[in-house]
Parts: C-alpha cells; structure tokens; sequence
C-alpha cells in the first residue's frame, strides 16, 4: 500500500476526542477545543508608552517652554485632576493619559525645577500613547481552535483574562514493545539480547505531539503473555505495538491479537524504512503495529503516529511538516517503496536549503536519525538525482523551545 493511501486509511478511522477544560495554567502545550474571545479590552484606556511627562501637544510645538506640573500618573493609577493649558503630568509606563493630555514627553526631553518641567524636545499628538485597544478589544478572537498552545499562547490568554481553557482530551497511547531479544535499558543483557529503544523514543514522540504515552512494558515471545500485556490497553485510545507485525515464526502480534479481536485493516506498506506496518482496531480501540527495527519504528511514527495524533486532537489539516531543498549530493534511482532518507539541513549562501542524506542508511542506525534535521523523500520508482536537484523533504528537527 503507498504511503499516502495508508496515513488516509489511519486518519481516516480516528475522531477528535471529547474537550475538557483546563486552568490557563496547565494549559501549555494542549490543543484548543474551541475558539478564545478577549473578556478585557488591551490597553483599557490610552496608556503611556514611556516615563515622561503627558502633554498637549499644541503647548510644546515651540520649545523650549515651560510647563506646571500639576499631579503625577504612576502605572496602576490614574491623575484624576482637571487638565488644561500649559499644564504637564509626571507619567510612567503604563499609567492611564490623563484626560486632555494627546502627548507623552519622554523624561530625557525635560529639566524638572520644583513644580516646573522645561520641555527641550516637543512631541507631535499621539505620541508615545498606547490607545485604548491597540493589542485587543473585548470580543476579539484571538486563539483559534485547534492550536496547540506556546508559551506565547499562554501569556496571550492570561492578558485575555481567560482563566480556563476548552481543550482537547490528550490521547492515550498505549505501546507494547515485543520480543525475547530485548530488554530495558540498565537491565542485564543476555548474550543475543540488545536494549530496547523504540517504547522510550516513541513515548517522547507521543507526548511532543500532544499525547500521554502509557508503557505496557516488553511482551516476550510467549502467546499468553503477549495476549494479557496487551489487555492493558483497555480504555486507551489507540495501542501500539513494537516489533512482531511480520509474519515470521515469532512474530506473534496479529495471531495473538486476532484471538482477541483483532481486525486487521492492512499490514504491509510501500515504504522504507518501515514495510511491516499493521493497522486495525481491537474492538473501538484502534491498533497500530510498528516494526521493531529502531529507526524503522521511529520514523513510521513520524509520519503515522504523529498524524493519528493531530487528528485525534482536533487539528485541522496536515501535521507533517514538508518542504523542498536542493540535494546536496548525488542520488541512484528508487525502487517501488517509498524512501525516508535521514539527511543533514543547512542553508547554502544563497538562503536555499540544502539536504545531504548520509552515504549510509541502515536502519539500525539511531546515531544517523539523531544528528538528521530531514528526511528527504524519494518517491517510488523515482530517477537518479544529480546535486542540486530539488527534493520533498520532511523536516524533522526540534521545534523553538515551545515559543
């Protein structure tokens, strides 16, 4: 099955979860179940945007001239005062103009005497002055539904005034690493054991994306085992299995799961890394068996467990991240899979983004996906690339701190 026809089949059988709501607080990194409306007016009144002193403006377009001083407007408080000619107020950042006032004289521009400011610098109407309403005003929307919320998102809707928060439920994710070959990292390694990474990379995976991983441990090769491990991702909302999708004498995965239920959808794709991959549902639970290779896994969960996300959190559109950039060295023709090839991204001097897929690709190879910043795509049966041919690229690396 392409690539494109099995991420459609996955989304395509997955619902939005049901919303909850959240305290502004907590509400970093979830996803907006419903529109964000302003409650305030920001500024509420026309605020200074700098020390100094409010003004008119008429009374300083000739300077120098004096000016008295008639009262003071420290931010959180407002001079309350009649405003007239040749009157100034001592204003801070953030304080309410003054009624009358259409100027603010930065401090820099001044000489104070006692009750007297010389103006050496006028102001043009409106100057330094915030109006009323310039970042927002109440009834704006401001947040959309199904944004996933940065740090600047939370400081938006705290300045909104908006306490609590409409987002979706994180999907569960339940992962089930299988396999008498492997163990967790720090446990001891027999002689043709290896240390298990796929559960712990794509549980990080699962939660960048927005969802709440659930470890169900490793399931040795063993039909019971296996059978009542997996009956620990009851009440998830999708399970995932790691390793055992083929069909190998040891690849348990769909037998024992087809005795409790399973209904495989399909189970083979045309993509590299990454052929053995099953999909199908356990009763309402969806399933989703990986290959156990390690980068296999990983990148399957790039482009599918990453999109099964973003659909089950309400985001609309394409999750995955795709761009073009020139190849940065040459590459043979592709056979009938779908390519994945873990390169390097830089920007050359004339700003293009340039991709170097490394000269070796094992899948084994998690030094080679770690130090990647893409994977460029190579269609099936695509032709020979020259360098500096343009290439789809997924891009892969992390994103800015959450901001």
């Amino acid at each position: 099955m392409p690539v494109a026809d099995a991420l459609a089949r996955i989304t395509g059988a997955l619902q939005p979860l049901a919303p909850e709501s959240v305290s502004v607080a907590e509400a970093y990194g979830r996803v907006l179940a419903e529109n964000v409306v302003a409650r305030v007016t920001q500024p509420p009144a026309a605020a200074s945007a700098m020390d100094g002193y409010a003004v008119r403006a008429a009374d300083v377009a000739t300077v120098p001239t004096n000016l008295r001083i008639i009262g003071e407007a420290p931010a959180g408080a407002a001079f309350e005062g009649t405003f007239g000619p040749g009157d100034a107020v001592r204003i801070f950042t953030g304080a309410p103009v003054p009624v009358g006032a259409d100027a603010i004289v930065i401090q820099e521009n001044t000489r104070r005497e006692g009750d007297a400011v010389t103006v050496t610098e006028g102001a043009a109407a409106g100057r330094y002055i915030r109006p009323a309403g310039l970042d927002f005003t109440t009834g704006d929307m401001c947040l959309a539904k199904g944004r996933m919320l940065t740090a600047r998102d939370i400081g938006l809707a705290a300045a909104m005034n908006a306490p609590w928060l409409m987002v979706t439920r994180k999907p569960r994710i339940a992962l089930l690493a299988t396999g008498d070959e492997i163990v967790k990292p720090g446990d001891s390694l027999g002689p043709n054991q290896i240390v298990s990474s796929n559960a712990l990379a794509l549980a990080a995976l699962i939660q960048a994306c927005g969802g709440e991983p659930i470890d169900l441990g490793i399931a040795p090769d063993n039909r019971a085992t296996l059978a009542a491990m997996a009956d620990g991702a009851r009440g998830a909302d999708m399970l995932i299995t790691l390793g055992g999708a083929s069909v190998g004498d040891h690849d348990l995965v769909q037998s024992v799961l087809g005795e409790q239920g399973l209904e495989v959808d399909f189970w083979r794709i045309a993509m590299r890394p990454g052929k053995p991959l099953m999909f199908g549902a356990i009763g309402e639970t969806p399933m989703l068996g990986l290959p156990g290779n390690p980068v296999s896994s990983l990148v399957c969960g790039l482009v599918f467990v990453s999109s099964a996300i973003h659909k089950m959190l309400g985001r609309g559109g394409d999750y995955l991240d795709t761009d073009t950039a020139r190849l940065g060295r040459d590459l043979p023709e592709n056979d009938e899979r779908q390519d994945y090839l873990r390169a390097t991204l830089i920007r050359a001097d004339d700003g293009a983004l340039v991709a170097a897929p490394f000269d070796k690709q094992d899948s084994s190879m998690l030094t080679r996906l770690a130090a990647a910043q893409a994977l460029v795509i190579r269609p099936p049966h695509a032709a020979a690339a020259r360098e500096g041919t343009v290439v789809p690229i997924l891009r892969i690396e992390a994103p800015n701190q959450g901001l």
